[in-house]
C-alpha cells in the first residue's frame, strides 16, 4: 500500500473509532438499563448482572458498524477537502483509486468483522441471556421470597414472608394477586411451604379477602389452601431458543423437529436472508459516502454538510431493509427486495463514481435540509450568545 493511501486509511481508521465507540457505549448503557430489572427484581448478584451486560454488546455492535463508517468516511473526507488535500491529489495527477481503496479496505475488513459477531458470536451470546434468565426464573420461588420482604414474582402478585425455617417452611405468609382484572385477591397465612415440585404454594390457617370492582369485599377462612404457581415455572430452567438465537448453519439447514421451527418457519426464513445481506452494508455505506464526499469541492459553494446527506441516505437504506426484512415473514416476494436494496445501491454509486459525478440528495429536499441546518446553527449561536452575556452580568 502506498504512503498516500496508508494516512488515508490511518485517518479514517481513527475517526471511526472515534465515533463508533461513544455511540456504542450511549446504546448499550439505555440497553443494558431496560433489562436491570431481571436482575434487582429477582434478587440476583452483581456478577450475574455484568455478564449481562456483557451479552448484550455482540446484538448492538452490527447496527452501529456501519453508521460509525459513514460518519469517519464523510467527516475525514470533508476535513480534507476543507485543507485542500483532495484539491493536491487531484492536481498532482493522482488516481481516484488512491482515495477508495484504502476506504473500501477498511469497509470490507468492518463488514467480515459484522459478519462474524452476526453470525457467530450474536446467537450464542443471545442463547447465554435467554439461559440466564430461564434459571432465573427455577430459581425465583426460593432465591427471591426473603424475609420481611415484598418481592414481585410476576405482574401484579406479590409475596412477603416474616420468617423462613427449615425444611422449605414459610412463617407469616402475605401474598397479594392483582393478575385478574376481574377481581382482587389478598392471602394471609401463619404458615406455608412450596412443595416439591415447586409448582404449589400450600397454606395453612389463613384467610383470602376478595375484592371486586365495585368494591364489595368477602372474607373466607381456611385450614389449608393450595396457590398455583405452575404459570411461571412450567418451563423453568429450559430457555427457548427462537430464529435470531440459532446459528447461521441451523437458519441454512433447520431440525425439522425444532418446536419452535414447527410453530414459526417463516420468522426463519426472514432471519436468514437478514443475515446474508445485513453484513455488507458496511460495505454500501462506504461507496455512496464515498460518492457524497469523495470529490474536491470549493469552500465557497454552498451546500449541505456531506455527513447530513450521506446518514439521511443510510437511515433510508437501513429502514428500508429493516423493513422488507420484517415483510418476508409474511411475504416472500421481499426476499428479492430485501437483496436488491444493497445491490442497487452499490451500482448506482459504483457509477456515480466511475463518472466523477457526486451524489447528492435531490435538490428540493437538498435545501429544506440546509435552511432547517442553518437556522439550527443560528439558533445555537445565538442561544450561546444569550448565556455567555448572562454570565457574564
Amino acid at each position: 500500500m502506498k504512503l498516500l493511501e496508508t494516512y488515508i486509511l490511518r485517518r479514517v481508521g481513527q475517526m471511526f473509532l472515534v465515533a463508533l465507540l461513544p455511540v456504542l457505549a450511549i446504546i448499550w448503557t439505555t440497553q443494558v438499563l431496560q433489562r436491570i430489572n431481571l436482575v434487582t427484581d429477582s434478587g440476583q448478584s452483581i456478577g450475574s448482572f455484568a455478564k449481562l451486560a456483557t451479552m448484550i454488546l455482540p446484538s448492538i455492535i452490527p447496527v452501529v458498524l456501519p453508521f460509525a463508517l459513514v460518519i469517519a468516511i464523510t467527516q475525514t473526507l470533508t476535513t480534507m477537502n476543507n485543507d485542500s488535500e483532495l484539491t493536491v491529489i487531484d492536481a498532482a495527477g493522482a488516481r481516484r483509486s488512491v482515495l477508495i481503496r484504502p476506504i473500501m479496505l477498511l469497509a470490507a475488513v468492518v463488514s467480515v468483522f459484522s459478519f462474524f459477531v452476526d453470525n457467530v458470536v450474536e446467537p450464542r451470546a443471545k442463547t447465554v441471556v435467554r439461559q440466564m434468565i430461564a434459571e432465573t426464573y427455577a430459581d425465583l420461588l426460593s432465591s427471591v421470597i426473603e424475609e420481611k420482604t415484598f418481592r414481585k414474582l410476576d405482574d401484579g402478585l406479590y409475596v412477603q414472608i416474616s420468617k423462613r425455617m427449615a425444611g422449605r417452611m414459610l412463617k407469616g405468609l402475605f401474598v397479594a394477586d392483582e393478575r385478574d382484572p376481574a377481581y382482587e385477591l389478598i392471602y394471609y397465612a401463619k404458615e406455608g411451604a412450596v412443595d416439591d415440585t415447586g409448582t404449589t404454594l400450600i397454606m395453612h390457617e389463613g384467610e383470602v379477602h376478595r375484592k371486586t370492582p365495585d368494591g364489595n369485599v368477602s372474607v373466607i377462612n381456611f385450614d389449608s389452601y393450595s396457590f398455583d404457581l405452575s404459570d411461571m415455572t412450567e418451563n423453568r430452567g429450559q430457555a427457548t431458543l427462537r430464529a435470531s438465537d440459532r446459528d447461521l448453519w441451523f437458519l441454512i439447514n433447520p431440525d425439522p423437529a425444532d418446536k419452535d421451527y414447527t410453530i414459526r418457519p417463516q420468522s426463519y426464513r426472514a432471519e436468514l436472508h437478514r443475515r446474508l445481506t445485513d453484513w455488507i452494508l458496511p460495505v454500501v455505506f462506504a461507496l455512496f459516502s464515498l460518492a457524497i464526499a469523495g470529490d474536491a469541492r470549493s469552500h465557497r459553494e454552498a451546500r449541505l454538510h456531506p455527513m447530513v446527506s450521506a446518514l439521511a441516505y443510510a437511515f433510508a437504506l437501513r429502514w428500508a431493509a429493516f423493513y422488507a426484512a420484517n415483510q418476508i415473514d409474511t411475504d416472500p416476494e421481499y426476499i428479492a427486495v430485501l437483496y436488491a436494496i444493497p445491490i442497487v445501491s452499490s451500482i448506482i454509486s459504483i457509477v456515480f463514481l466511475g463518472l466523477h459525478k457526486r451524489l447528492a440528495i435531490p435538490s428540493f429536499i437538498r435545501d429544506r435540509m440546509s435552511s432547517f441546518w442553518r437556522r439550527t446553527q443560528e439558533w445555537l449561536l445565538a442561544a450561546t450568545g444569550r448565556t455567555g452575556g448572562d454570565a457574564a452580568q
